[in-house]
């Protein structure tokens, strides 16, 4: 299969997360990724994760999540002898992708604007938690601080419980992710060359939506709702029987569909529940009243019948029954490693989510070793063993 992003190559310069998911998403798309790691330590994430074992061998559970498929070369920046290797590898690259504090490359001498004229044709893409300028350009920015700071964590949880954090990285992760969309359109342009400024906070900010636009244009204060969706009812979480339930019976339609399964269809003759606006402003009593029957069931069978009906319904999995799932077997959604370098053992990982003609994309290689690729690459650009080795002596690389 051909992938959209053949023949491009990205350095990839990120730290832990939000660089190194940007990466991984175009990887998946075909191109080629090279980590650009220092020398002597690598990637922090590769120390990084619940396996004590794997972060002491520098392949940390954090680390494999999202970077098969790279290869990996060391360099010290910091080092005049690294600076030059290093703008010897731009001169053949299409994309560079950093993580560090504003700032930091250009200290170390090897900003966009000193890239640029390396190669014109540069597409520059800095990720960083508040942007490269603004009154935060200083601070520091790890996923939980952008949770709070966004205004995600104020509306996560319930009444009772808000403020919560999101229980993944989704800071990190949206900010990888918006990365990946911007670099990939700025490939499109022509003459290609620009510098992109991922800020994590915005990035954040620009998924939230109704939430964000309740308050701009309606001036409705953002709320933390816990599972209930405060546009329609009934539509949340519901107790049924072994779990929870999620039903989206936002259509009137589908209300009267939902009412006439269980059983509950003279529910439809009480002032109370007459109109959506109604059933919004009496959701708890109607909550009470759906789930008299629902807990009578499991929630699996409730949901595959409902959904035949037309109500969108769903159980509330763990994520181990959800990756034990057929769906998740049957769409190629997991990438799937033998034996993989350092590890000792199999691996599997997850891919993107995306589908070309069919095909999911996939990599060839897991995760790389620290360095694993400073022969062939550097060597790519006339270094001769002698040369290498003398530099890996030196600690260039």
């Amino acid at each position: 299969m051909s992938k959209p992003l053949d023949g491009v190559r990205v350095l990839d310069l990120t730290n832990v997360l939000a660089g190194p998911f940007c990466c991984h998403q175009l990887v998946h798309l075909g191109a080629e990724v090279i980590k650009v790691e220092a020398a002597g330590r690598g990637d922090l994430a590769r120390q990084l994760g619940a396996d004590e074992e794997l972060n002491r061998k520098g392949m940390g559970v954090s680390f494999l999540a999202q970077n098969a498929g790279k290869k990996s070369v060391t360099v010290n920046l910091k080092h005049t002898r690294g600076k030059t290797l290093f703008k010897r590898l731009v001169e053949t690259a299409d994309v560079i992708v950093e993580n560090f504090r504003p700032g930091v490359m250009e200290r170390l001498g090897v900003g966009y604007d000193t890239l640029k004229i390396v190669r014109p044709e540069l597409v520059y893409c800095a990720i960083s938690g508040f942007g490269q300028d603004g009154p935060w350009v200083h601070r520091p920015a790890y996923d939980q601080i952008i949770q709070g700071a966004s205004g995600v964590m104020s509306i996560t949880g319930d009444a009772t419980s808000a403020p919560l954090r999101v229980g993944y990285p989704i800071a990190d992760t949206v900010g990888g992710m918006t990365a990946a969309f911007a670099i990939a359109a700025a490939l499109n342009a022509r003459p290609r060359g620009t510098f992109i400024d991922i800020s994590m906070l915005e990035s954040v900010l620009a998924t939230m939506g109704w939430v964000v636009s309740n308050y701009l244009i309606a001036g409705i204060e953002p709320q933390a709702n816990g599972n209930e969706n405060p546009t329609s009812a009934p539509s949340g979480a519901f107790e049924a029987g072994g779990g929870l339930i999620n039903i989206a019976a936002n259509k009137d339609e589908q209300w009267e569909l939902l009412t006439d399964h269980l059983g509950l269809a003279d529910l439809r003759d009480r002032r109370e529940y007459a109109t959506r606006e109604d059933r919004k402003k009496n959701r708890i009593a109607l909550k009470a009243e759906l789930e008299t029957v629902l807990k009578t069931r499991p929630a699996r069978d409730w949901a595959k019948e409902l959904n035949l009906l037309g109500v969108p319904a769903g159980a509330v999995l763990s994520v181990p029954e959800i990756l034990a799932m057929p769906q998740i077997a049957a769409r190629g959604f997991l990438g799937h490693f033998e034996d993989a370098p350092g590890v000792g053992r199999d691996i599997e990982v997850v891919t993107t989510g995306i589908k070309l003609d069919g095909q999911a994309p996939a990599v060839d290689g897991p995760p790389p070793l620290l360095g694993q690729d400073n022969w062939s690459v550097w060597a790519e650009i006339g270094l001769s063993d002698g040369e290498l080795e003398k530099l890996r002596r030196e600690g260039t690389i």
